[in-house]
């Protein structure tokens, strides 16, 4: 069984592990202390793009919702205040990390392709259940030496299909 915490890749492969604990391990922690400034470096700003799937298998139903970083960083922060304001019957970290997924980060040179998936929820204090199902395609590079987002197609079904 896989331990959601920990980095699937191996310190050898800096590249991969580097991705995986910007997407999962300070994003995940960012977002619960709805803190931009925690992942606000691990952008590049300039030709940022961020595309909304709207959970939409369909390519024609997307839009560019996100046609600037601060576009992103202004719903992102929403989203994160949003989720702060809100009660629950678990841990959030250690649910948001069982439900996330990120094992599988293309490399060809100075750019990446990270998959990262989420297929789960959190159980609320009110007996609800907020459904985590979905996946990302984020688009890094290797900027000013380090690994950067530079854009995603997100909001997409997990698994493609499903809708």
């Amino acid at each position: 069984m896989r331990d959601p915490f920990q980095n699937p890749f191996p310190t050898s492969d800096v590249a991969r592990h580097q991705i995986w604990d910007m997407l999962v391990t300070r994003d995940i922690d960012a977002f619960l202390a709805a803190d931009w400034s925690l992942v606000a470096e691990d952008f590049v700003e300039d030709g940022f793009i961020g595309i909304d799937g709207r959970r939409d298998e369909s390519p024609d139903n997307w839009r560019l919702a996100f046609p600037s970083l601060a576009a992103y960083r202004d719903e992102w922060l929403r989203q994160a205040k949003d989720f702060a304001g809100q009660s629950f019957a678990e841990d959030p970290r250690a649910a948001i990390f069982a439900t996330t997924t990120l094992e599988d980060i293309e490399i060809s040179g100075n750019l990446a392709l990270a998959r990262k998936k989420f297929d789960g929820g959190l159980k609320k204090a009110d007996g609800g259940y907020d459904v985590m199902k979905w996946q990302t395609v984020y688009y890094c590079r290797l900027h000013q030496g380090r690994w950067k987002i530079c854009g995603f197609t997100g909001y997409l079904p997990n698994p493609m299909g499903s809708n």
